[in-house]
């Protein structure tokens, strides 16, 4: 029917690839031998991997110009107003229209999901969140609400100006949240994000660490839409393919941008938060990024830890939380630097072709990358070198 929106839910996602890629199958960079680091990663590999968070999407997909969508990431599974968790932000570059980072760096928690969009929906998916929290009877009387939201800017494959992302859409991508495996590539936020001059999209990753540095758990989403020439296990993979996302003139076209969302287990304060936060950014150099000048990356990270939740209701004037020391925090930026790298290639390795308005944007060619990283002895490193696992 013409002019009409087709929501595509995430568990006929599937269908929808098969339609618009080759009859390559697509993998995850693990099921291909692709080992980032020598941490090993959770039993999803999975930001949900961390206990209660759950993740959620919408897909909007209509006629030849509208390819866009939200995601959310639910920190727990409770009245998250009511019982907040710390969190910290890091901005690599702000090229960005995030919402609601001010008074998360003022007051180190968050109060909402969060929220991923493309960029000039940002502020009807911040009212969509609004809406969703306002809804819960406990919230009744609420005068004052915080949704965080970030954004990358999909204008290349999408229709941005129509701005078709609605409370709704919102609504459903909550509704719909969930742990367990989380759908990658070309979906939701992911839609119609371009990086490191292939398909980007949504991708996600986990490191677990050893009994002995706590044994706590580091999950990492991303919505890749970033330039660069695409660096995988210091293979040159862009420059064997002769890609590269850099721009040719000042007016051709959209830098985009990286949000990278980390959840951990871990007890940290908000200073703490932060820290793992910047961590995450070495990975963007890892890949191939430069951090272009109209590249929007940030790092949102959180704790669901028990412990360190803000909860309502008087506390009195002194409140006592947990941290994990400063000597002990290293083992967890080795953890979210590694689960960061590879999120950001799952989300290469499990994207699609997209095409919009006659122009296709391909994926990264799976059978071709694994020859450049066999020819770089880059990969099956687990099985290469005699690494320490923690």
């Amino acid at each position: 029917m013409p002019g009409r929106i087709f929501i595509i839910p995430i568990i006929f996602l599937m269908v929808l690839t098969v339609i618009q890629s080759s009859a390559q199958e697509r993998k995850r960079a693990r099921d291909l031998g692709i080992h980032i680091g020598v941490l090993k990663p959770g039993n999803w590999n999975a930001i949900t991997d961390v206990a209660g968070v759950k993740v959620g999407h919408t897909t909007l997909i209509q006629g030849d110009s509208i390819r866009t969508g939200v995601t959310v990431i639910v920190p727990h599974e409770g009245n998250i107003f009511r019982e907040k968790v710390p969190a910290g932000v890091f901005v690599g570059n702000g090229f960005g229209k995030a919402v609601g980072f001010t008074q998360l760096q003022e007051l180190g928690n968050i109060e909402t999901p969060i929220a991923l969009t493309n960029t000039l929906n940002t502020f009807l998916v911040a009212n969509g969140l609004i809406d969703y929290m306002l809804a819960i009877p406990e919230n009744r009387r609420v005068n004052s609400i915080n949704p965080v939201v970030g954004e990358t800017n999909d204008g290349g494959l999408n229709d941005i100006q129509g701005r078709h992302v609605t409370s709704n859409h919102v609504k459903m991508a909550l509704d719909s949240a969930k742990s367990g495996p989380v759908q990658e590539g070309c979906v939701g936020a992911g839609t119609g994000t371009q990086a490191l001059g292939f398909k980007g999209g949504i991708g996600t990753s986990s490191r677990t660490l050893s009994q002995s540095s706590g044994g706590y758990t580091v999950g990492v989403l991303v919505q890749t839409n970033f330039g660069g020439s695409l660096t995988i296990n210091g293979a040159p993979v862009g420059r064997e393919f002769s890609v590269s996302s850099q721009r040719n003139s000042p007016d051709d076209g959209i830098d985009g941008s990286c949000m990278i969302i980390i959840a951990t287990d871990a007890p940290l304060s908000s200073r703490n938060l932060e820290r793992l936060a910047k961590r995450s950014f070495l990975a963007l150099g890892r890949v191939g990024s430069y951090s272009s000048n109209g590249s929007g990356d940030y790092s949102i990270a959180f704790s669901t830890h028990p412990d360190v939740r803000i909860k309502g209701g008087s506390q009195g004037p002194e409140i006592t939380t947990k941290d994990i020391n400063n000597d002990s925090m290293s083992s967890l930026f080795q953890a979210v630097v590694e689960a960061t790298e590879e999120a950001i290639i799952n989300s290469l390795f499990m994207a699609t072709d997209i095409t919009s308005r006659g122009r296709t944007v391909r994926a990264i060619p799976i059978d071709r990358t694994l020859e450049i990283l066999k020819k770089y002895n880059a990969l099956n490193w687990n099985e290469l070198l005699p690494v320490r696992r923690n």
